[in-house]
């Protein structure tokens, strides 16, 4: 079997009056990178990157360097071609673009490996422990236009938390970092109160504070049980990380922004996160998420990881999921103790929703891992070629 072509496609889809922000940036549309990898024997295989930002500087390390490194070659050697990629670009691409290229060239590969051997990616990755994730719901975004007269949107914000519990979700994820501190204790406050006491907080800041005003923060955080703070400061202020960690009862959580086992090498050795949140889709794929999990288990660091994007995405990263060990093993596993959680994002998502054929869907608080060769997904092309190539925002958003 060899890699004949391999097809980059952007896809974008404006949020208009659903458009939401983070501490960082606002999101006036949804994008990503869609990479589709073909092989002689009609195999053809999906991946994702170029989710942080704008996607066009990852389609360009695909077709103006990459891509004639693997014309040719069989896509059965993923790990192979892996480290020669980034053997190829180590000099000028240890993160950003060139890591998120290579990242969805692999996903692309070990679901082309899937399919030719008739097997899931899980089994690949060494057998699934589970066919479903116990899921939390990512959301309680800052919202409209008055979002810093936080006052007018607690009731708001409430509902919101409340309708998750509704739908099923055990688990919650909301923002901080946009305002006040004191401020943003009174949404988590709010938060709480709606989920009641058994309900799962997780709190993100999208490294919004430095590491003196993450420690006022955590300390509010404490009072309302938050089982994790997610990126309290810059993900290259390790120094801060640790300062924060060692404050606080509060796990601290963090990687989204990091890239390749040695990035999470440095993050895990220097004692900056108890929780390792590696994006499969921005750190190096299938064979580069192995690396990293061995490593941070070796140091006793829980690895759940960040999710974004299209139905490719969540697809590769249940796949992950369900091959990953209870943390440690146990004969009862509890989600959220030892046992993995997916992310799944509450906001308007039809590059989610609606790309794939047999959508990933939450039921009861739980996902089903795709249970088909390789990713286990089938794209409808008729959606992705309404996504696809449509003009960007003027003010484009990006997961921060």
């Amino acid at each position: 079997m060899r890699i004949t072509k391999v097809d980059t496609i952007i896809v974008r889809v404006p949020l208009g009056q659903q458009r939401f922000l983070s501490s960082q940036c606002a999101f006036p549309e949804r994008n990503s990178l869609l990479v589709r990898v073909e092989t002689d024997e009609g195999i053809h295989g999906w991946g994702e990157g170029g989710q942080y930002g704008p996607p066009e500087p990852v389609a360009s390390c695909i077709n103006h360097v990459l891509v004639p490194l693997i014309t040719g070659k069989n896509p059965l050697d993923h790990g192979r071609i892996s480290l020669e990629l980034y053997a190829a670009t180590r000099d000028y691409g240890q993160k950003g673009p060139y890591i998120e290229a290579l990242s969805a060239i692999d996903i692309a590969l070990w679901d082309i490996a899937g399919q030719a051997l008739g097997v899931p990616v899980s089994r690949l990755l060494g057998g699934a422990f589970r066919d479903s994730v116990p899921s939390y719901a990512t959301g309680c975004y800052y919202r409209g236009g008055n979002h810093l007269d936080h006052r007018s949107t607690l009731a708001g914000l409430a509902e919101e938390a409340k309708s998750y519990r509704e739908a099923g979700f055990r688990m919650l994820k909301m923002k901080v970092g946009l305002l006040r501190v004191e401020d943003d204790w009174e949404r988590v406050a709010a938060v709480r109160e709606a989920i009641g006491p058994e309900c799962t907080l997780l709190v993100d800041a999208n490294h919004a504070y430095n590491a003196m005003t993450a420690v006022h923060m955590a300390r509010g955080l404490e009072r309302h049980n938050v089982r994790w703070f997610e990126e309290p400061v810059p993900p290259e202020d390790r120094e801060g990380y640790r300062r924060v960690r060692n404050s606080t009862s509060v796990p601290i959580a963090g990687g989204e922004c990091e890239y390749t086992r040695y990035g999470f090498r440095d993050l895990i050795t220097r004692g900056c996160v108890d929780i390792a949140q590696p994006d499969l889709c921005v750190a190096g794929g299938f064979s580069e998420w192995q690396r990293i999990v061995a490593l941070a288990d070796s140091f006793g660091v829980w690895t759940v990881p960040h999710v974004w994007g299209s139905g490719v995405a969540l697809a590769a990263a249940l796949h992950a999921l369900a091959a990953l060990p209870p943390f440690p093993h146990t004969a009862h596993p509890v989600p959220m103790q030892n046992e993995p959680v997916i992310e799944f994002d509450r906001n308007y998502n039809p590059l989610r929703d609606d790309l794939l054929e047999d959508p990933i869907r939450c039921v009861g608080g739980s996902v089903a891992i795709p249970a088909g060769p390789g990713l286990g997904i089938r794209v409808r092309e008729d959606v992705l070629e309404h996504y696809a190539n449509a003009a960007p925002m003027a003010a484009r958003g990006a997961e921060c």
